[in-house]
This record gives C-alpha cells, structure tokens and sequence, in this order.
C-alpha cells in the first residue's frame, strides 16, 4: 500500500471520529504498514510524516480516538510534539512507539500526557490491543462539566468520571492522563485495602504486561505514575496525602481523617 505523505491530510478533519487513529511517523515502510493493519482491523486512518504535520492537522479540527507517534523523527521529535499536543489543549491519549526500550524514555513520555510507551519491534496484535483498550477507556470530549448518563463513582471527596477518564477532588478538577486515572481509579476503589503492584500496572497496561528489566521492573513504572499522581492532586490541594505506600507490596487510598473532615 503506498501513502502519499501530505494527501493523507486533505480533509482529514471530516473523517468521524470513531475509532480514529493518527498515526504519526517518518519512517514510511512502517507508517503504511500500520496504516494497512489499523484499516483491515476496522480503524480509520490519519498518517501524518511529522510532529508539525499532527500539530497542523489539529489546530485544523482533526480528532482522533488515539494517536500513534514516533520518538525519532527529523526536526520536531515525538518528545517535542506531544508536548506541543498537550500545550495546545489537545486530549487525545497518544500511544508512544519507539525502538528506545530504556526507562527513561517511557517516563519522560508518560510524565509529558502520553498514555503508553511500545516498542516498534512488538507484534501488530499486541499495538492494536493496546489502542484498542485505550479508546475503550477515553471518548472525545464533549461540552459540559459531565458526559450524558455517564457513570460518576463518588470516594469521599474524590469523584471519578468514568465516561471521560475525568478526576474531581474537593470540586477541582486533577488533569490526570488515562493511565494515571487508572492508577487512581484502581486504587481509590479499592476502599481503603492495599492494592499490589502487579494489580495496578495490570490496570494500565493490561494483564501479564511485561515492562522494565527483570521480574519486578514493572515497579519502578508504577512508582513514577503514583508520584506524577500525588503531585497532580497536591497541585489541586496541598494538603492531599490519600495515596500510602505499603512498602514491597503497593499502594492504599487512605480514607478521610478527622482532620480532614
């Protein structure tokens, strides 16, 4: 299948925006044969050759469901554009891919609004669930405090939008990504009890996701999500310290203290 680079987004903007994937990279081997595998499993597709090109396309009114975006690229890398995305207001969960395994890149991803971090050198089964779980989990966002009929699960003062993957505590809204709504979901449900590890990063990534170096690498993924979370909400009330470490194990969603009440 050939994709001519700057076709693709001659109305781009008029495609509906279920199931919608922005596929962003230079590489064109690779953008095609992603873009051919999201259409056979029933996707729309976007491709886009450049991190200028998505943020063009954007402030055009395009929408997508998710968007997949290279890290290297030539001139704006994926590092710089999705900060852009997010500085421009756009909510779209973006789906990092890149041949960069370390810790360090997936971090700065996820701590920059990306809700995952694959490697390119991962099965197409293995990306298209991901996506799939991911747009399972986010809808475009619609005008109004809440979506219609969407289900809001109420924590003490923490409220959980569950439609829009939205975070209220004590009235102010947390800017939390996917992955970090999950992260706070999980726990804050669990009433109190300690939550492992293993279940949260299988919240995020799905069950039996193998991620860092060895046995337990997936720990260190968890941790980082859980501070970006506690700074998030200590940025909406300083005084928040609902989320307890149980060292070796997990997490807990402490319940209000008196001194809270």
């Amino acid at each position: 299948m050939n994709v001519e680079p700057n076709s693709s987004t001659s109305g781009a903007t008029d495609i509906a925006p279920q199931r919608c994937v922005a596929v962003v990279d230079d590489d064109q081997t690779f953008r095609d044969m992603i873009t051919l595998n999201l259409e056979e499993a029933g996707f729309k597709v976007v491709p886009l050759v450049s991190g200028e090109e998505i943020l063009s396309w954007v402030a055009g009114g395009g929408k997508a469901n998710a968007i997949l975006l290279d890290w290297r690229m030539p001139g704006m890398d994926g590092l710089s554009t999705l900060k852009q995305l997010r500085a421009t207001g756009s909510e779209a969960p973006v789906i990092v891919l890149t041949s960069l395994g370390e810790p360090v890149f997936e971090e700065a991803a996820l701590a920059n609004g990306a809700v995952d971090f694959i490697d390119k050198s991962r099965s197409f089964t293995i990306i298209e669930k991901r996506i799939t779980l991911i747009i399972g989990g986010w809808r475009l966002p619609e005008a109004g405090p809440t979506l219609a009929g969407e289900q809001v699960t109420k924590i003490g003062e923490l409220e959980l939008r569950q439609g829009s993957s939205r975070a209220m505590w004590r009235t102010h809204a947390v800017s939390l990504t996917l992955s970090e709504f999950k992260v706070v979901a999980v726990i804050a449900m669990k009433g109190g009890n300690d939550v492992s590890y293993r279940d949260i990063y299988d919240a995020v990534k799905g069950k039996g996701f193998i991620a860092g170096h060895g046995s337990t690498g997936y720990r260190a993924n968890v941790r980082s999500l859980v501070k970006r979370v506690r700074q998030k909400f200590k940025d909406a009330d300083p005084a928040f310290d609902h989320i307890e470490n149980y060292p070796g194990f997990g997490y807990r969603w402490l319940e209000a203290r008196p001194a809270d009440a």
